[in-house]
């Protein structure tokens, strides 16, 4: 056999990029150099820096083809990775190499990175902590592969008309992805339908078979993860739904044109839209459909990836595989794994439980009950009649260890049970996840503390062991240093650039909130940041902002619990203050955040801000003091402006409701100081910075379970004159004088007593830490001090010391070794 060629490495410096540069804009996208459009210049750059990555990622591969590394494998719907390429040239290394090279061709290096799309992979918190999990691993040099969904369209562009959220489709892929390679040659096939035929082998041995399916090619798309400057570059492999019979000739040939398409329709659904709209039927189907496709294709791959390297020995395929499940939505690997150690390769059950319970983690990343995923028995059966299969006989074999641990106990039988008793019955996905898994952790304290005592108290009793706590992190090379970099520059000026790697280090920043002189720079930082954030705003709402006031930020995705509604509330208070006469320190609160298309009240309130914005930002009497604004479509490229400009982080859930959040720790690390409940990751942020750092407000988790048996919101409105003031406003019409009646819903459910996210109880205690945040920010000195102190407490938020975390307690990888250089 001939020796492999031996690849010339590709440069790093500026006039090795230029000269790649040129040569793939004139030559492979064959556009005349001449006339550099934006659109061909951003492709062209891509590619370039793409092929040095490539180098870097065979280079990675080879270390993790060998026997016996053992390799984790990522499973998540979502990945919202944001724009790549100055991201990747950061942990390239090659950043100003970069600048200066396109400045040899006469372009502007901002200019060309606008250009690129956000993937539409995601659509809030759960895909951007995927994203930055997959830079921290990298970085840690962690052989760690991501698996998803390559989706078509993302969740939705989202447009304001009349005030109301339009959905457009987001076609992100239109012109393509440069930073994708496709794999056809890992492609696979996934089944569905059909029906198990059992029979016995000639040994006495049970064998089923999956047969009469609808099958759906899996075809395979890798995106590059590079680590920071470390040489490791690690995989992302989306996978796009094909027909396995893209054309039926013979339909066509007898006129039966659409037919002749039809297979290939409703096979390319299934990555067609991130988040189908599942209030109805054929929502929930297409939704069960894109968990199975997601973990179907990809354990098939592992299974290929394997048996290419040990043939039919499986005896070690516990030990050297991991699979973490990023919340419910993968839990349908529990007995996919199954299915294909006895169905495919001849384990008893037995043999494959036991190494299905050793390779498999679930993270848990929500309290709410109608997250934890429930699918009715009929569609799974119709869909899934051979995973079924297996699930009842999960349950049948758990049940009966339940029982034998708690004989008697039946309600505990019916609380624990994989299929949830009603007309239909319903698979519990959250509970064949933890059944599956030997590990299972929550995404912050206060979030694992409720997992274990109230949402999964039944499994925490019977296996204490399992559970555990991950809080959640953020990569600082995004959220800081590419999307900041005049402030990653102050910081690395002052402490050194080891933070880049080690959060901890920002501790240091600390004394120098004493040095006026430092002061002054953090501030012009911030300065410069809202004057970024305000053109955007003025160029998406023709808003404009005065940059020297407070700047207010909520963004998030619109969700009742959130409470963006109490947000609003809090706004027309202060508005009601500006027409009293009453002094206020100036601000601008700026909203953001999509609603899931079928979520009528998130809508309402997306509403509801948009008409109190329009009628504040037009009254003379609020110029210079108060301004409102939604910003539409909000993404991670949006967020990469707004969070270094933001002074104060509205964190303002219900307390007991947010899982961790993640908003709240790259507000922190790029200096906005929170205003915040006792909820999610809030806790350990305030412990982190200290309550004089820290606007806090409202109850806690478990005085909110104790006040809700009695709850009356009634009677805090009738005791609260602002409050009862901006329910009045609301109910005159002042802020939807041609459109009556249109907020009633919305002024109804906070007047409810069962009102689950006691919007009114929490009113008077947001006004009264607004109130304190607004006194704060009249002392400059004070507010940067603050500001100062919330980035230099910011360690513990690294998405870097939370991999490392899943790696020493629950993964058990060892680091590659990558040559960083050349």
């Amino acid at each position: 056999m001939p020796d492999k060629p031996e690849v010339p490495r590709l440069g790093t410096d500026a006039a090795s990029i230029a000269g790649d540069y040129r040569r793939i804009i004139g030559h492979e996208l064959g556009h005349p150099f001449e006339v550099p459009l934006p659109d061909y210049a951003y492709q062209a750059l891509a590619l370039t820096l793409r092929a040095r990555l490539i180098q870097r990622w065979n280079e990675t591969r080879q270390q993790k083809t060998q026997n016996g590394v053992r390799r984790t494998f990522y499973f998540s719907l979502e990945y919202l990775l944001g724009r790549i390429l100055r991201n990747a040239a950061l942990n390239m290394g090659i950043d100003d190499e970069v600048a200066e090279a396109l400045d040899m061709v006469g372009l502007d290096l901002e200019e060309v990175v606008g250009r690129e799309e956000d993937a539409g992979l995601g659509n809030g918190g759960l895909g951007r902590l995927a994203a930055c999990y997959l830079d921290s691993c990298a970085t840690l040099a962690l052989p760690v592969t991501g698996y998803g969904l390559r989706y078509e369209y993302g969740l939705f562009r989202q447009r304001i008309r009349d005030g109301y959220q339009v959905e457009e489709p987001d076609g992100w892929l239109a012109e393509g992805y440069p930073w994708e390679l496709a794999r056809p040659e890992f492609r696979q096939i996934v089944r569905f339908g059909g029906r198990a035929e059992h029979r016995v082998s000639a040994a006495g041995q049970l064998r089923v078979e999956w047969v009469d399916t609808e099958d759906v090619l899996a075809m395979p798309y890798d995106v590059p993860i590079p680590g920071y400057r470390n040489g490791v570059v690690n995989t992302l492999r989306l996978w796009s739904a094909r027909a396995t019979q893209r054309f039926n000739l013979t339909a066509f040939n007898s006129g039966s044109f659409a037919e002749a398409v039809a297979h290939r329709h409703d096979a390319e659904n299934i990555t067609a839209v991130l988040y189908p709209n599942d209030d109805n039927q054929q929502g929930k189907e297409l939704r069960l459909r894109q968990q199975y496709f997601l973990v179907a294709a990809s354990l098939a791959d592992c299974l290929r990836r394997w048996r290419a390297s040990n043939g039919s020995d499986m005896s070690n395929f516990a030990d050297t595989h991991r699979f973490q499940l990023n919340d419910t939505h993968p839990a349908v690997a529990v007995p996919e794994l199954m299915r294909l150690l006895m169905d495919e390769c001849g384990y008893d059950w037995d043999r494959a439980w036991e190494v299905t319970s050793s390779c498999v983690a679930y993270t848990n990343h929500t309290l709410l009950p109608e997250a934890l995923e429930t699918w009715p028995v009929p569609m799974f059966e119709r869909l899934l009649p051979r995973i079924l299969e297996i699930i009842y006989e999960i349950n049948a074999r758990f049940l009966s260890e339940v029982a034998r641990r708690w004989p008697g106990g039946t309600g505990r039988l019916q609380r624990m049970s994989l299929i949830a008793e009603g007309d239909p019955q319903m698979v519990r996905m959250a509970h064949l996840a933890v059944v599956g898994s030997f590990s299972v952790n929550g995404v912050a304290e206060l979030h694992s503390e409720l997992v274990r005592t109230e949402v999964l108290k039944d499994f925490h009793d019977l296996w204490p062991e399992r559970f555990n706590n991950k809080t959640n992190g953020v990569t600082q090379r995004r959220w800081l240093a590419a999307c900041n970099p005049a402030l990653a520059e102050l910081i690395s000026e002052t402490i050194g650039e080891g933070w880049l790697t080690d959060l901890e280090h920002l501790s240091e920043l600390a004394p120098h909130a004493e040095d006026p002189a430092f002061r002054e720079r953090w501030a012009a930082v911030k300065r410069a940041n809202k004057e970024r954030a305000a053109r955007l705003i003025a160029d998406s709402t023709g808003v404009r902002i005065d940059t020297s006031v407070l700047l207010d930020v909520q963004v998030k995705r619109i969700h009742e619990y959130k409470r963006q509604l109490m947000n609003v509330l809090h706004a027309i208070h202060l508005y009601r203050r500006v027409r009293a006469g009453e002094e206020i320190t100036p601000r601008t609160i700026l909203i953001g955040g999509k609603a899931a298309p079928g979520y009528h009240v998130a809508k309402q309130i997306i509403k509801l801000a948009n008409n109190v914005a329009a009628v504040v930002n037009r009254d003379p009497a609020t110029i210079g003091v108060l301004r409102v604004v939604f910003l539409p479509n909000y993404s991670v490229s949006r967020m990469e402006i707004i969070c270094p400009a933001a002074d104060l982080s509205e964190q303002i859930s219900t307390a007991g409701k947010e899982a961790s959040g993640t908003g709240n720790m790259k507000f922190m690390l790029n200096g906005a100081v929170t205003v915040g409940t006792l909820d999610g990751a809030n806790l350990e942020i305030l412990e982190a910075v200290g309550e004089e750092n820290f606007f806090l407000f409202g109850l806690a988790a478990d005085e909110v379970a104790a006040a809700r048996a009695d709850y009356d919101p009634a009677s805090i409105v009738a005791a609260d004159p602002d409050l009862e003031g901006v329910i009045a406003l609301l109910r005159s019409g002042h802020f939807n004088q041609f459109e009556p009646g249109i907020f009633d819903g919305l002024i109804a459910s906070v007047l409810a007593p069962g009102d689950p996210w006691m919007t009114a109880a929490g009113f008077g205690p947001l006004a009264e830490a607004q109130a304190r945040a607004g006194e704060a920010y009249a002392h400059p000195e004070r507010w940067v001090r603050m500001s100062i102190a919330n980035t230099a407490a910011s360690g513990p938020f690294s998405s870097d010391r939370s991999v490392r975390q899943y790696n020493e307690d629950i993964w058990g990888l060892e680091p590659l070794t990558v040559a960083a250089q050349g």
